[in-house]
């Protein structure tokens, strides 16, 4: 990080601290953070599931690097410390762009309505389908209450240092045919975790 993102990241850290010391727990809980991350097909567990067997005179195989299998599904998906809210999966050949990002939080918006989450804030990453002029329309006209993040500060962003690694290591090693079963496999993971997760 350079020197001159650091005072910007101090003072951000700095004021959500206070909304901390002013609110307590209560601010925690009123949190939704969302992220997007792949689900893959089939994604080695480890190097033994690489391994084949050879005869001891047999020449040795050629080593090839483990990848995931380029099957995958992307998975955009928004949580408070109590529950996921809202789990949204990419058709096909589709990007995050700024419409789509859209019409998740539209998305998002009717469902924190329906579970009856309220004055919650939204913390989100500064990429760019999130921070487009469209995008700040949407969220000021879905009265979304956006918390700062400081630029170019993955490390303080929950989904990637807490959901998706557990998530990932889940699904490590399971072999799925299609689409619909991953999506079936990360619902049914996100449905067993309880709120101390």
């Amino acid at each position: 990080m350079s020197d001159e993102m650091k005072p910007e990241r101090v003072h951000i850290s700095r004021e959500l601290l206070e909304l901390f010391k002013k609110e307590g727990e209560d601010f925690l809980k009123k949190i939704i953070t969302g992220d997007g991350n792949c689900g893959h097909h089939y994604d080695p567990e480890n190097k033994r599931q690489s391994m084949q067997y050879r005869h001891t005179e047999s020449p040795q195989p050629k080593k090839f690097k483990i990848q995931a299998s380029a099957g995958r599904v992307m998975l955009t998906v928004f949580w408070n410390s109590e529950h996921v809210v809202l789990a949204d999966f990419l058709e096909k050949e589709t990007t995050i762009n700024s419409h789509h990002y859209m019409e998740t939080l539209t998305t998002l918006k009717r469902r924190i309505k329906w579970i009856g989450i309220r004055n919650e804030k939204l913390l989100q990453q500064n990429a760019r389908p999130h921070t487009s002029a469209a995008t700040r329309d949407e969220i000021q006209r879905l009265e979304f209450s956006v918390l700062p993040h400081s630029p170019y500060s993955p490390d303080l962003f929950p989904s990637d240092f807490h959901l998706f690694p557990k998530l990932k290591e889940h699904l490590k090693g399971q072999c799925f045919s299609c689409n619909e079963k991953v999506k079936s496999a990360v619902r049914k993971w996100f449905q067993k975790q309880n709120t101390n997760f």
